[in-house]
């Protein structure tokens, strides 16, 4: 979907590692002594599906999660070991809890199972709580609410669960619900905090948890990254809120509107995206980046050569 000159990570297949799982955005491999090697493509994956390949997303989004984790590391253990790679982070292996935890803040969304779609269908009880009538588009909830969903290892699609139904199903005990909930709370607030001082609002988010070895429960995967959230622009929000628009934003909104608007996602040929709307969106993440963390993005050097033979080289110490 680029010119080929241009330096992406459309694929991440690694032969000399073991246990190779290909996620939507994600190639992870499992060493023998339990480590994990997750490494981000620049796919760009909605609407279960992959939609484009976006210059520079994998670090963005490996870059941005890194700075996440060590703001809330204090907050909630995380499975990250060491970064030898701007695209990859080494982290421990976990029992991947089958929940995908979604804190909301603002009624707003694209997917089948965001709030906003969900309420205009005239839905008003849903995820175990109850929205109250006449709200609008992209109007702040009275409180942040968490909206779990099943967690598709199959790469089916999620559905909405609600917090009585995780427990009777025996996806999660009661106590490891309460200890999830109250991770997802807290970190959704200092995301908030912090975001704030950046003059950006965070919207919604998702949070992946797993078990460690001795049954601890610790946070896998991203953490208020592009992909796995929401974020607007906060000065642009009043006057875009009472005209009825969505406010600008960080978000793969910026592709996924643009897919939802020309086809039903779910079931249609996704149409060929224009290249200016690609180059777009990597300015974006990038601009997400440097917005959400306060750090100068650098790209990968010319002298690097391809991103996955840069890849190859910083993991050789860990070829079994």
């Amino acid at each position: 979907m680029q010119p080929a000159a241009v330096n992406v990570l459309a694929d991440a297949t690694l032969p000399e590692f073991p246990n190779h799982y290909r996620g939507k955005v994600r190639d992870t491999y499992e060493l023998p002594d339990g480590r994990l090697i997750l490494i981000a493509s620049d796919r760009l994956s909605a609407f279960d599906r992959i939609l484009a390949v976006i210059p520079h997303k994998g670090q963005v989004l490996t870059q941005t999660a890194r700075y996440w984790f060590e703001k809330t590391a204090d907050i909630c253990p995380n499975h990250v070991l060491e970064y030898p790679d701007p695209n990859v982070v080494v982290g421990r292996r976990l029992k991947i809890l089958p929940v995908e935890i979604v804190v909301r803040d603002y009624l707003a969304g694209t997917t089948g199972t965001s709030v906003l779609t969900l309420y205009k269908q005239g839905q008003r009880n849903m995820y175990g709580h109850h929205l109250p009538d006449g709200l609008r588009d992209n109007q702040r909830l009275p409180k942040p609410i968490i909206t779990p969903t099943s967690k598709a290892f199959d790469a089916g699609h999620d559905e909405p669960l609600t917090a009585q139904e995780i427990v009777t199903q025996g996806l999660l005990t009661a106590a490891q619900w309460d200890a999830v909930s109250a991770y997802a709370l807290a970190l959704f607030a200092r995301g908030q905090t912090l975001a704030a001082q950046q003059g950006l609002i965070l919207v919604d988010t998702k949070y992946e948890f797993g078990l460690d070895a001795d049954g601890q429960i610790v946070l896998a995967d991203e953490i208020h990254t592009p992909d796995s959230s929401r974020y607007w622009i906060a000065d642009t929000y009043p006057a875009k809120f009472a005209a009825g628009e969505r406010p600008n934003s960080f978000d793969k909104d910026f592709v996924r509107s643009w897919v939802a608007a020309r086809c039903d996602p779910y079931v249609d040929p996704i149409p060929e995206i224009p290249a200016e709307l690609i180059e777009g969106a990597s300015k974006v993440y990038i601009e997400a980046f440097e917005t959400i963390t306060g750090q100068t993005f650098h790209p990968p050097a010319a002298s690097d050569g391809p991103i996955l033979e840069r890849i190859r080289r910083n993991l050789a110490p860990y070829r079994p």
